[in-house]
């Protein structure tokens, strides 16, 4: 994707050795990039969320093993790095799916090579990536396209998002957002309802900066305004992305969305998840067997953002003796989801459904 112009990735590595990434924390009012040296610094940029969405998860930890088989490329040294990394952030399945991938790849290397075959290996992974995420585009294309034909010439698709599931989420097109960016870069009319993603703010921080950036016509809405805007026939789709998906299809994804799934099945509005299968984690058939991570009560409580004086400011939302839950994702159950947009393409979100596209996958 493309900033003022320029081509950006999410992460990638310096010719110094360095690994680069956007530092999203400081999104929409200050665009900066961070360079990570050591493991230490890898994990705390997954831990902070300066990287954030499953598949950028995965890259930075890919990028972390890699930096810190610089310093120890022992087996205790790849099994201790990988360990640190996997602590990061519990609900995310890309996280241990690019970890096992990275040590299937090392650790039958002797020491001595595994550091040049890390930083090989996490590129690969890049790339495939965007590949990846390139194709969801390509399907996810086809249902807009289906919706358009039935509007009135000029008559934009309305779609709703939850959270960021953008290419700042991923290291290039994004997941929910890559058919939205097809569609309008082919021409197709679309306007989307960015729910603003209470407490982290992904919606109205990244979602709706990035789309702007890009072009796409936009608005950003208050996490309750969904269900209304459904009621009215103003939304066409619901799109998002997810953390983890079941094998029968339970979606884990950004607290909120299961609401957003109720009113959509209430009004009759198609729910559609956009993933890449590294996010289907054929181990767990439930979605409440998924840890729900339990972040900071200081999301709830504060809240960043940019004063009229241009002064970048974190100001209290609620009374110092009130305290704040944040529990940081739901699980939104597969009977509520329309169907599942993968890279192989759309399947229902069945048991049946995914292991049609993913059979290898499945018989593991």
């Amino acid at each position: 994707m493309k900033i003022d112009g320029v081509p950006y990735r999410t992460i990638w590595p310096a010719a110094d050795g360095a690994v680069e990434i956007l530092d999203q924390t400081l999104f929409p009012h200050r665009f900066e990039i961070l360079r990570l040296t050591e493991l230490t610094e890898a994990a705390h940029a997954i831990r902070a969320m300066q990287v954030r969405g499953a598949p950028l998860i995965g890259a930075t930890a890919a990028y972390g093993l890699a930096l810190a088989l610089r310093a120890d490329a022992s087996d205790e040294g790849l099994a201790s790095a990988a360990a640190a990394l996997l602590a990061t952030r519990p609900t995310a399945v890309n996280l241990h799916w690019a970890l096992e991938r990275m040590k299937a790849a090392l650790a039958p290397l002797p020491p001595a090579k595994r550091a040049d075959a890390a930083w090989a290996e996490a590129a690969a992974l890049c790339d495939e990536d965007v590949a990846i995420n390139a194709a969801i585009g390509d399907h996810g294309l086809k249902i807009i396209e289906e919706i358009a034909a039935r509007k009135a010439p000029g008559e934009p698709v309305r779609i709703l998002t939850h959270c960021n599931a953008g290419w700042l989420a991923t290291v290039d097109w994004g997941t929910a957002t890559a058919p939205i960016y097809k569609a309008h870069d082919k021409g197709i009319p679309v306007e989307v309802w960015v729910d603003e993603t209470r407490p982290r703010n992904q919606g109205a921080f990244l979602t709706a900066w990035e789309l702007g950036r890009h072009g796409v016509p936009h608005k950003v809405i208050v996490d309750n305004a969904g269900g209304h805007l459904m009621q009215r026939g103003l939304v066409d789709m619901v799109i998002v992305g997810t953390d983890r998906t079941t094998a029968r299809g339970d979606v884990c994804n950004k607290i909120g969305t299961y609401l957003k799934a109720l009113a959509a099945h209430d009004n009759g509005v198609p729910f559609y998840v956009a993933l890449p299968s590294p996010t289907i984690d054929f181990a767990v058939e439930d979605g409440f067997e998924i840890p729900i991570e339990e972040r900071s009560g200081d999301e709830v409580s504060y809240l960043p953002g940019l004063t009229d004086a241009g002064d970048y400011a974190r100001v209290r939302l609620t009374p110092e003796s009130s305290p704040a839950a944040n529990p940081a994702f739901d699980v939104t159950p597969a009977r509520l989801v329309t169907a599942l947009v993968t890279e192989r393409g759309v399947c229902s979100a069945t048991r049946e459904g995914i292991a049609g596209l993913f059979p290898e996958r499945a018989a593991a």
